[in-house]
């Protein structure tokens, strides 16, 4: 068995809990991104590192970024987690966070 890096698993965390949040089982995530499921268990598990093309098509599939995937002590900012949820509104959905965020400013005298 090889040891492994410490980074892997790091990474492969990252992965495991981004996979889960979008609520994907590892096979379903697996399709998604045109791995094989033991490949998956084994990424998340760090047993194996990921090319770069894995990880944009990772990034991708899980709407995150690259940067909360690698660095997730420096990507867990308050911007960056409502920059994500915003990504993954619908146009209705934005348009309605828009007016409240307009809303609280002028209740707060930002405006």
């Amino acid at each position: 068995m090889r040891p492994k890096k410490e980074i892997n698993v790091q990474i492969g965390e990252q992965i495991k809990r981004a996979r889960e949040k979008r609520a994907l089982t590892q096979e379903q995530f697996a399709e998604a991104i045109d791995r094989t499921p033991q490949f998956v268990s084994d990424m998340e598990r760090g047993v194996c590192g990921i090319s770069l093309e894995t990880l944009r098509l990772i990034c991708k599939r899980l709407d995150v970024s690259s940067d909360r995937l690698l660095f997730p002590e420096t990507a867990e900012n308050d911007i960056e987690c409502i920059s994500e949820a915003l990504r993954r509104m619908t146009p209705e959905q934005l348009r309605i966070m828009e007016a409240l965020a307009e809303a609280l400013l002028r209740a707060t005298g930002g405006e």
